[in-house]
């Protein structure tokens, strides 16, 4: 999943002391005291936040591996059944930019804090929804609460960390990220095979609760964080700013619409596997979801992809390794899917990581709002993509997923194309 950036690191005076540079001499000097790698809390504090973003998207995606179980369940349909996903991202989508102001006052830690104790209490709660409907609600409610931690998390690291290790500490929340995701989807689905889906969600509860105690445990209190005050105006108006950028709404766009095809593929992919020709059992289906690792090299390998073609060069190497993987998932032949499915992960990774880059790259100002906007317009995406998708799949099979996602990605063509064309035009420098 993509997180938020922040303003606090650049906040002067922040996590500094001044002292003497010798008992005699007054001179001083400025030293950071902000924890890097080998300091006091360094470990505790990356395995804290390795274990909030393992819970919070093992909690987020949590139903995605089990769709057509739950459809069977509840004897309702894939477009219906979707609705565990879209609640959960679309209200995710809804509730990231209030908590990141929330985490501007509130401090970063408590937030995360709650929104996993939140989380992770409806996560005990959903194995006994008594109807789909209230699945449904449940999921949602799990989503908005689960949006404090992407909102807080970056911004916490970048008040505590010395510059040179923040790269490494967001990398390893990045990591529990993925491992989240992945994982719960694997885990839920061999779960699944042998006692069903609400029994899997709820192991998969249990084991996120075990995940917020010891982030609560192992985080340092911070030591840098000032707290600013809730001013609605203030940012109404940094978010109008950055909306009224081109460059960023065209950046917000390319996230929401990659994001689409992701979804769509990974909501569908395991009704279509179920089925004939491949009629795959839950736990096989549930380990597809390994082919993330594919993705978490693609993202890793992005800045050296930015580096030799440029951000539009590695969006239009996006867009058609995203399309190659969607044309080879049409096969009745199950390496081919599998191959699809590498080359649509690595394809939407690689997009994903040059766009949420630029967007820190091209804000000059508010960077925590556009950061924020920009997971708003990205789950969104995902919130559109897990419905359309199915109900795609619905109307037209597989192929009616494909043509949506080959429309979504033509979207990120085309707009990439309009960036080039007012790029030549203007004489300032390429971003």
């Amino acid at each position: 999943m993509p997180s938020a950036s922040t303003e606090a690191s650049t906040r002067v005076g922040a996590g500094s002391a001044v002292i003497s540079a010798e008992p005699s001499d007054p001179a001083a000097r400025t030293v950071d005291s902000r924890v890097a790698p080998g300091g006091p809390g360094y470990r505790r504090m990356s395995l804290a936040l390795f274990l909030a973003g393992v819970a919070t998207f093992a909690l987020l995606y949590s139903t995605q591996a089990l769709l057509p179980l739950i459809s069977d369940g509840f004897g309702t349909t894939a477009s219906a059944a979707s609705w565990t996903v879209s609640a959960a991202t679309g209200a995710l989508a809804l509730f990231v930019l209030p908590m990141s102001a929330l985490s501007e006052r509130f401090g970063r830690r408590t937030v995360m804090t709650a929104s996993l104790a939140v989380a992770v209490t409806v996560g005990l709660l959903i194995p006994f929804a008594p109807s789909l409907g209230a699945l449904v609600v449940l999921r949602a409610v799990q989503g908005a609460a689960l949006a404090g931690v992407p909102a807080s998390a970056t911004a916490y690291l970048a008040e505590e960390v010395r510059p040179e290790a923040l790269i490494t500490a967001i990398g390893l929340f990045v990591a529990g990220n993925s491992v989240g995701g992945m994982s719960g989807r694997v885990l839920t689905g061999w779960i699944a095979q042998e006692w069903g889906w609400r029994v899997a969600l709820g192991v998969l509860g249990v084991i996120a609760v075990g995940c917020a105690v010891a982030f609560r445990m192992l985080l340092p209190a911070p030591k840098h964080f000032v707290a600013g005050s809730l001013r609605p105006r203030v940012l109404g108006r940094t978010v109008r700013a950055h909306l009224a950028d081109p460059l960023l709404r065209r950046l917000y766009a390319i996230g929401a619409l990659f994001m689409t095809v992701f979804g769509a593929v990974y909501t569908v992919i395991g009704y279509r596997l179920a089925d004939a020709p491949f009629s795959l059992p839950q736990g096989v289906i549930g380990s597809i979801f390994l082919v993330y690792l594919v993705g978490t090299v693609s993202a890793s390998t992005a800045g050296t992809l930015v580096g030799r073609l440029g951000r539009r060069g590695t969006l239009y190497l996006a867009g058609g390794t995203t399309t190659a993987g969607l044309l080879v998932s049409l096969s009745d032949s199950l390496p081919l899917v599998l191959l699809g499915l590498v080359l649509i992960t690595a394809g939407f990774f690689a997009g994903h990581a040059a766009a949420s880059s630029s967007v820190s790259h091209t804000a000059k100002e508010g960077r925590a709002q556009a950061s924020a906007l920009y997971q708003s317009a990205y789950y969104a995406g995902s919130s559109a993509g897990s419905t359309l998708g199915a109900v795609a799949f619905h109307a037209g099979g597989w192929g009616g997923t494909v043509a949506l996602g080959l429309l979504a990605v033509l979207g990120v063509v085309a707009i990439t194309v309009v960036g080039s064309r007012a790029a030549r035009r203007t004489p300032l420098p390429v971003r």
